[in-house]
């Protein structure tokens, strides 16, 4: 393997991951036809490089083709979601009230008891061993 430029290298190893993913997702579609494939090619991992980087270029033709019609369908531009609506002109004042359980407020106010009786009970405790 020669490449001439660094980019060349960088576009050939894109395409090869490319085409191993797609073969993955072939060999999982249909083992056997997978597994007759690669069985031919053996042990040759150049071979298998020539493979998977023309399997990849045609998933990129692929992938380019559809993102290209799918630009068409929205006249070459896509929509911005971030984009105001004509609707999104009003605007809304909220103010966040706190939900008041009374229940917990109650139950908290007894376990506040609880540790206040706690809290003397040991402050004569130590009055008494010292």
């Amino acid at each position: 393997m020669n490449f001439d430029t660094f980019t060349e290298f960088i576009q050939k190893s894109f395409r090869v991951s490319l085409g191993a993913a797609a073969s993955a997702v072939d060999a999982i579609q249909d083992p056997q036809a997978s597994a007759s494939k690669f069985s031919n090619i053996g042990t040759d991992f150049d071979r298998l490089a020539d493979e998977l980087e023309v399997k990849g270029a045609q998933t990129e033709k692929e992938a380019r083709d559809f993102v290209d019609n799918v630009s068409s369908s929205f006249g070459g531009q896509w929509p911005n979601p971030f984009a105001p609506s004509p609707a999104s002109n009003t605007t809304v004042n909220t103010v966040a009230k706190p939900v008041v359980d009374t229940g917990i407020q109650a139950e908290l106010k007894a376990l506040t008891e609880q540790l206040s009786a706690i809290r003397q009970e040991i402050d004569q405790l130590k009055a008494q061993g010292s």
